[in-house]
């Protein structure tokens, strides 16, 4: 692989709190250009910051991620790390007080990503897109609110956040999760409506946000109406993302072990079919039997625009070095901005 391509299409999880010789065989495979995090990876900031530091050290200019949304999805909450709110309390504080809300959501962002990236964390999985209709239990207080026009103000104000910080974004779920009941990680969701509807509602912040957005997280939904695929895996659905709404940024397949994938076969062919349809990077988590497969399985011939994919995958990496955790904690802004969190939202 020449420069251009030098972090391949998939990104995959690690073991335990430190790396082991078959997590440093799978980083260092030419394949492999993500590693993303969870709570079985954390004991604390300096276990952490050193479990970064060895996967980065083992491939050079990776992208480690970690699903930090705040709630109930946020996978590192003691020695030192803020309690993020769900983002519908967000929502309700917008329904208080606009600019406050939005005041707050840029605070969140910040603080978020800046303790994140003290530890050598890239990339939080953040902001969730998708409408609250009260029907989703896996999705509910993960979205910001009903209106998408709220959705996409309070996700512009997190974005900013997040930027402050050196970090990039990600919208989930595209076109849109909140509609259907079933839980994609262990069903297989169906959205009934027309694709007018969902354009014209959960779809629109994809639009609204525009240029702000740095990546984007299709569902593990199907949509009968507008493809028999479900999104991720939809050549329909990632070019009405890319030619409709002018999205020009990385596109991550949901995780490829869930059952919201399984109609897509097995992981390998879940990851030629996503990456076919035009997802840039593939997850697998929570498997390292599957990771294997895939490893083994997939090449660069499945991957149709390698070089393009490539380099925006390696334009979600920070070009800016962190602080040290105790620096942080002198800054004004960043000391500000979790008094404003805690003050207003306290968990």
């Amino acid at each position: 692989m020449n420069n251009t391509v030098k972090l391949g299409p998939v990104m995959l999880d690690v073991v335990g709190t430190s790396l082991t010789d078959d997590d440093i065989r799978r980083i260092q495979h030419s394949l492999t250009g993500g590693v993303i995090l969870f709570t079985r990876n954390y004991v604390d900031r300096a276990q952490l910051a050193a479990l970064t530091n060895a996967i980065h050290a083992a491939r050079p200019g990776i992208l480690i991620a970690v699903d930090h949304e705040g709630g109930r999805v946020q996978r590192f909450r003691k020695d030192g790390f803020t309690r993020i709110p769900a983002m519908k309390r967000l929502g309700d504080l917008w329904d208080q007080d606009v600019l406050l809300a939005t005041k707050v959501a840029t605070a969140v962002g910040y603080v978020l990503a800046a303790e994140l990236r003290v530890c050598g964390v890239d990339l939080s999985f953040t902001p969730v897109l998708d409408l609250d209709y009260e029907e989703s239990a896996i999705i509910g207080d993960r979205a910001f609110h009903r209106d998408a026009r709220v959705v996409t103000l309070l996700a512009k104000s997190l974005n900013q956040g997040l930027l402050m910080a050196g970090m990039a974004n990600c919208g989930k779920h595209f076109p849109g999760h909140g509609y259907v009941q079933a839980d994609s990680h262990v069903a297989i969701p169906v959205d009934q409506r027309e694709l007018s509807e969902i354009l014209y509602n959960d779809a629109a912040p994809y639009g609204w946000l525009g240029m702000s957005l740095s990546a984007v997280m299709p569902a593990h939904v199907i949509y009968p109406k507008v493809d028999k695929h479900p999104a991720g895996f939809s050549k329909k659905w990632l070019t009405i993302l890319r030619d409709e709404l002018g999205f020009d940024g990385v596109i991550f397949s949901d995780d490829l072990s869930m059952e919201g994938a399984s109609v897509a076969g097995g992981v390998v062919d879940g990851a030629k079919a996503a990456l076919a349809a035009g997802c840039d990077m593939v997850l697998v988590c929570n498997a390292s039997d599957e990771a294997d497969q895939l490893l083994s399985g997939l090449s660069v011939a499945d991957v149709p625009e390698l070089a393009l994919s490539a380099a925006r995958v390696a334009a979600m990496v920070p070009s800016v070095p962190a602080p040290d955790w105790e620096t942080l904690q002198q800054e004004l802004r960043y000391r500000a901005a979790k008094k404003l969190i805690e003050d207003l939202l306290p968990i």
